[in-house]
This record gives structure tokens, C-alpha cells and sequence, in this order.
């Protein structure tokens, strides 16, 4: 646990330019754009799931 600790805290501006030039370089330009719309409706699809779940008891009875 220590550990991950460690090695998550390391984790900063640079590091992560190096992880984005390597996604690039693994997956391609033209890729990228696709995954990220994918990764955006996925996480529009689960707000909306989550705010289907919100509902206010008092509506319920109605």
C-alpha cells in the first residue's frame, strides 16, 4: 500500500506528457479522438445513470 503510495505521488506534469506521447505513439493520431469520445459518452451514459437513481422519494408516491 506504501508503495503504490510512492509511485502514484511521483506522478507529475512531465510524467504524464511522457504517457500521452507514448499513447500517441502506441495507438496512432487518428485514434486518439476515438477513444476519448468513447471514454466521454461512457462516462455521459453513467451521470445519467446515476441521476435516474437520484430520484426524490416524495415523487415516488405521486
Amino acid at each position: 500500500m506504501i508503495g503504490l503510495t510512492i509511485i502514484l505521488g511521483m506522478v507529475g506534469g512531465p510524467q504524464v506528457l511522457v504517457i500521452l506521447a507514448v499513447a500517441i505513439l502506441f495507438f496512432g493520431g487518428k485514434k486518439i479522438p476515438e477513444l476519448m469520445k468513447g471514454l466521454g459518452q461512457g462516462i455521459k451514459e453513467f451521470k445519467n445513470a446515476t441521476k435516474d437513481t437520484e430520484t426524490p422519494p416524495n415523487k415516488l408516491l405521486k
